[in-house]
């Protein structure tokens, strides 16, 4: 009898933590994404081990970074205008197909033998572009999807935690394909990837849309979101977190080929399992937050993993020790996705739905849009001072500004809750 109380307990737990995938649309985007997902992460492997293959080069790697996420800087704020006006599934649908179409793109070009580098920032410049309007449509969409405000917590949580099985899986496979086949095939395999999603969407089961009847210019509109979000404590100092963290933190990820090759003397394998714990740090984390429903703790747990995401990146800048490496990625993937996730859930559920497009743009464009400048900023440092010493640099930074939002998380959490 006490065996079976526990075991049922235990379900219960299971199917707590997943409770949003028991919303048919929710569903239906999680297991699409999930294989989207894969092939993204597959697809981003291939290229920074192509770019590093025909280069050599750190600041390359870190300019084509710079390349794939800089159209999110500008394009991202108004993305978020219009994810206020417009018919969201509809642009989803066009933001899953174009980056379907370049990566076939991508894998015709590398298969023939005529894949340079000045091809590949063409390429990934023009899917940033479509990311930069998919990924606030996505956070405003997720209420529509979803139906019920009380499942944003849980649903943000998993859809972190598709996003980093993905990232665990994704690169370990790709390090393998890449060893076997190539970097046509990865590109190929994520090509054919993104039909789950996009089914997903078509299959959905929504309200009619019903377009708003009054706007103001894009421009008026837009300054009344940055208005809100500067005036509003909580989102000040939740979304400036999230952009030193991205403009610091997150570009060091640009750096892991030559982690795995020159620091750590690996080959495209190695690099799949770097990035692969990283993502299972950030896993973990999202399994975390998805088991809690009460959601009155998580301005303390920003600044909780801001700081361990600090601390774990700047030891992993001078490991020398694959297995202490992987140790470090992933306590900062925990770190950098607790804060995150955390800081996402908090704006989904304190944001008015008629400003929600707006301010998750801007939450958007502090990963999407500050984390290819400080990938340009940070891979010319290297150049001169070394990869090692530039992350040091840049995870003190980090690590400096968490101090400071601990100063005011208390007020966070009083404005809030």
């Amino acid at each position: 009898m006490k065996n079976g109380v526990i075991k049922l307990s235990f379900f219960h737990k299971i199917r707590f933590a997943f409770r949003a995938l028991e919303n048919r649309n929710f569903r239906l985007f999680f297991f699409g994404a999930l294989l989207s997902l894969m092939g993204t992460w597959i697809q981003n492997l291939a290229i920074g081990w192509l770019v590093y293959k025909l280069t050599d080069s750190a600041f390359y790697l870190g300019l084509v970074g710079f390349a794939s996420q800089i159209p999110a800087l500008i394009l991202t704020p108004i993305a978020g205008v219009y994810a206020d006006r417009v018919n969201r599934l509809k642009v989803l649908i066009a933001t899953q197909s174009l980056p379907m179409i370049l990566a076939f793109l991508l894998a015709a070009l590398t298969f023939s033998g005529h894949i340079t580098v000045t091809a590949l920032i063409v390429i990934v410049i023009i899917n940033g572009m479509a990311i930069a309007f998919d990924t606030p449509f996505r956070h405003a969409f997720l209420l529509e999807m979803l139906g019920d405000k009380k499942l944003i917590p849980n649903a943000v949580a998993l859809n972190s935690m598709l996003f980093n099985t993905a990232r665990f899986i994704g690169p370990s496979i790709g390090g393998l394909l890449i060893a076997m086949f190539g970097e046509a095939v990865c590109f190929l395999i994520n090509g054919i990837s993104f039909s789950g999603v996009i089914i997903a969407l078509l299959l959905m089961k929504l309200p009619g849309f019903v377009k708003p009847t009054a706007h103001k210019s894009v421009f008026k509109e837009l300054k009344e979101g940055l208005h809100y979000a500067w005036n509003f404590l909580p989102t000040r100092y939740m979304i400036s977190l999230a952009m030193v963290i991205s403009f610091f933190g997150l570009p060091f990820q640009s750096f892991l080929p030559v982690y795995a090759a020159d620091i750590l003397n690996g080959d495209s394998q190695l690099l799949g399992l770097l990035v692969g714990a990283l993502g299972a740090g950030a896993l973990s984390g999202a399994l975390f937050l998805a088991s809690r429903n009460n959601i009155s703790r998580l301005p303390l747990m920003i600044r909780n993993a801001a700081l361990l995401f600090g601390l774990g990146l700047m030891a992993f800048s001078f490991s020398k020790q694959s297995w202490l490496s992987l140790v470090l990625l992933f306590i900062a993937g925990f770190g950098m996705i607790i804060s995150f996730v955390s800081t996402n859930t908090l704006l989904q559920t304190a944001v008015a739905e008629d400003r929600r497009g707006r301010v998750l743009a801007l939450y958007s464009m502090s990963f999407l849009g500050f984390t290819p400048v400080g990938s340009l900023l940070l891979g010319t440092i290297a150049e001169y001072i070394s990869v090692p010493y530039t992350t040091l640099i840049a995870s003190s930074i980090c690590l400096i500004y968490a101090v400071f939002y601990a100063t005011k998380a208390k007020l966070v959490k009083q404005q809030i809750m």
